[in-house]
């Protein structure tokens, strides 16, 4: 064998079997995962549909002594607000957080009537204005019109069980896409 191939074999051995080499093969394989996610990420996704949950509401005998249960036995925190809030990162995009409302209601409030039932759930929405079109031609109770707020907008229907469901769609935040 001639002196420059043997020369750059024994490299080609070295640098395959050096691991910064192969840290540095995996770190680009990865940073292109990365891209690629972060792209998909930010063509944003327009379909009218539940992304997750907002909040979780339900009644309570005393409303006091539920609260001072919850915050003395489990470590939740109740906000000005009477309720606590759960925070966490959107994981197409990390940068985005959400957040999970948790409050008990007293007892015969009427913030979920027409329901009957002892709890309500807040779902966060993409699109809600098309979501409540295609909710309207499936039938679907609306209870109200679309209500906006500096963070969000907001609709209550019915469920065929009959029980009242919040949906929400956040504001856009300056980190969301």
């Amino acid at each position: 064998m001639n002196r420059p191939i043997l020369t750059i074999s024994i490299a080609l051995i070295f640098i395959s079997c050096n691991p910064a080499s192969k840290t540095h093969k995996k770190t680009n394989k990865m940073d292109k995962q990365k891209n690629e996610a972060t792209n998909q990420a930010s063509t944003k996704d327009a379909t009218p549909k539940v992304t997750g949950i907002g909040g979780i509401f339900f009644y309570s005998d005393n409303l006091k002594e539920t609260k001072e249960w919850y915050t003395k036995n489990l470590g939740i925190v109740i906000n000005d607000w009477g309720s606590s809030s759960f925070e966490s990162r959107n994981i197409n995009r990390p940068d985005e957080i959400n957040s999970l409302q948790w409050c008990p209601f007293k007892k015969g409030d009427e913030y979920f009537s027409p329901s009957k039932k002892d709890f309500m759930i807040n779902y966060t929405v993409q699109n809600i204005e098309g979501l409540i079109d295609k909710l309207k031609q499936s039938g679907v109770t609306i209870l109200d019109s679309i209500a906006t707020y500096d963070y969000g907008k907001f609709i209550h229907i019915m469920d065929a069980e009959g029980n009242k469901i919040e949906l929400w769609e956040p504001a856009e935040s300056k980190g969301s896409h």
